[in-house]
């Protein structure tokens, strides 16, 4: 996949993207990762990207013509049809795992992002595809939100991960949050793995991780629940889970 990001700070990007599996992945070139700075596409020598609001107003607006010539640059250096160009902005749609999933299905992603007071209103209407927002709060830059977003999508990628089955394990992959996870020693300060997970048994272990994901679901975020379908099997032993609650 080809991942390239327009930013004004490039040298943020060099920590996070060059450790753990995101640095793995661009070492086993399943992962390609580009920073433009959009300033060396300015029309001034002082290569000026933001400018004073029209009609007045606090902050600077970032200009139009660097990040449209940007990302003229980088589709003239580029051969993908299947892109998506993805803006990085408070008042985009939240970011989610199916989101997630949905952005890793494209050859090549470019993201946008911003400082100063936001974008001139003709990047967010016309140049990018979409605006995806992290979470309700406003952040110094697009750089953190391009980082997170690079980092849950590169998960989804195939060859990523160690193990093919660590995906799909993850909270919020299939729309539940992960069941408890233990490993040795089996027991630590009075605590005991639970003794179901050394049985051997793994229709059990599957059946107990299943129980225990929609527990800790149940508990901490209820409103994944109504956003996914369960069958018969969840149903039960979530009606199980609800009354040794209530018993409790």
């Amino acid at each position: 996949m080809q991942i390239d990001i327009i930013s004004l700070f490039p040298e943020m990007f060099a920590g996070p993207f060059g450790q753990s599996i995101t640095k793995r992945a661009i070492e086993n070139n399943l992962l390609n990762v580009q920073i433009t700075n959009p300033r060396q596409f300015a029309y001034d020598k002082h290569q000026q990207v933001d400018d004073a609001p029209f009609g007045g107003g606090n902050g600077m607006v970032l200009k139009p013509e660097p990040f449209f010539r940007a990302v003229k640059h980088i589709k003239d250096n580029t051969e993908f049809i299947n892109r998506r160009i993805v803006l990085m902005c408070p008042s985009g749609q939240p970011f989610t795992q199916a989101k997630a999933k949905e952005l890793a299905g494209y050859d090549q992603l470019i993201f946008v992002c911003g400082h100063y007071e936001g974008f001139d209103a003709r990047i967010t209407d016309h140049l990018v595809d979409e605006a995806i927002s992290i979470g309700d709060y406003v952040l110094t830059g697009g750089e953190l939100p391009a980082m997170v977003i690079v980092d849950a999508l590169s998960r989804m990628l195939p060859g990523v991960l160690g193990s093919a089955e660590s995906a799909p394990t993850d909270s919020f992959y299939a729309g539940l949050l992960e069941c408890p996870q233990y490993t040795r020693p089996r027991e630590y300060h009075g605590f005991s793995v639970p003794d179901i997970l050394l049985s051997g048994d793994h229709a059990k272990i599957n059946l107990w991780r299943r129980r225990e994901a929609l527990r800790v679901t149940l508990y901490a975020r209820p409103d994944l629940l109504e956003k996914i379908e369960l069958d018969a099997t969840d149903l039960k032993l979530l009606a199980e889970i609800k009354a040794e609650r209530r018993g409790s």
